[in-house]
């Protein structure tokens, strides 16, 4: 069970309590996210950068797996967010899940000088990112701890699956049952195409709704991690202790 603890319209230190919070209550992940402004409210208000936030995530935390919902591919050369990424997994003593999608939010690129482009492009140059990110992760020194699990967020049915069936350790996506059944068997179907095992992958689900309304559901149609999310100045975790009390129901 994962919680998003969104890094807006609050202090750092109410995000730090937040996330440690998060884990002491069972979550088994902690993201964040990778964005330069506040996505509700706001949008100008106060927000925090992702990847120096993992880095004292690590510190803060000893349990719970971390990472970001999701790393942003255009913000860093691919070779430096594996660093980065390895440097984290360090801190973390091996928690750290490196998560990656395409982007979208246009106002993080336009302020911060990132050329927005297409969604296509976008998904061109996250495609040919990933065998870079693998390939920097491989020649690192030191090395990882472990190897570092890798999830690609997002449905795309074109673009983003192949690269799950590719590349993903962890495919994570939104939707209600309906949908993730469609989307889940193109997927079997990319990975058929290039030879992979779908079981080798793990669904991760976001959702807004309460377990009792869509977990047997998801569940039933593969998916086995669940995310729900928790934005500033205060953090609601009632959504989290919902979903783990159910997570611990089906584990009794």
């Amino acid at each position: 069970m994962a919680v998003q603890i969104q890094p807006q319209h609050a202090e750092y230190q109410r995000i730090r309590a937040a996330a440690i919070e998060a884990e002491g209550l069972g979550a088994d992940i902690v993201f964040n996210w990778d964005h330069f402004f506040p996505l509700t409210g706001d949008l100008d208000g106060k927000n925090f950068e992702c990847w120096t936030m993992l880095g004292a995530w690590a510190e803060s935390t000893s349990r719970a797996e971390i990472g970001a919902l999701v790393s942003c591919n255009s913000y860093r050369n691919p070779e430096l967010l594996a660093d980065m990424a390895r440097t984290v997994d360090h801190i973390s003593d091996g928690r750290l899940i490196l998560s990656i999608g395409s982007g979208w939010n246009q106002k993080d690129y336009d302020e911060y000088g990132y050329e927005f482009g297409t969604a296509g492009g976008r998904l061109d140059d996250l495609a040919a990112a990933l065998p870079r990110i693998v390939a920097r992760l491989g020649r690192l020194n030191p090395a990882p701890t472990r190897k570092i699990p890798l999830l690609i967020g997002g449905g795309g049915e074109k673009k983003t699956l192949p690269l799950v069936a590719r590349y993903a350790d962890i495919w994570h996506t939104f939707g209600d049952p309906a949908m993730l059944e469609r989307k889940s068997r193109i997927l079997r179907q990319h990975c058929a195409d290039v030879g992979r095992d779908p079981a080798e992958i793990e669904i991760c689900v976001g959702t807004d709704q309460h377990p009792d309304q869509v977990g047997d559901k998801l569940r039933a149609l593969g998916a086995s991690l669940f995310t729900v999310e928790s934005s500033g100045p205060d953090y609601d975790l009632s959504p989290l202790r919902a979903w783990l009390a159910w997570r611990d129901r089906q584990n009794s």
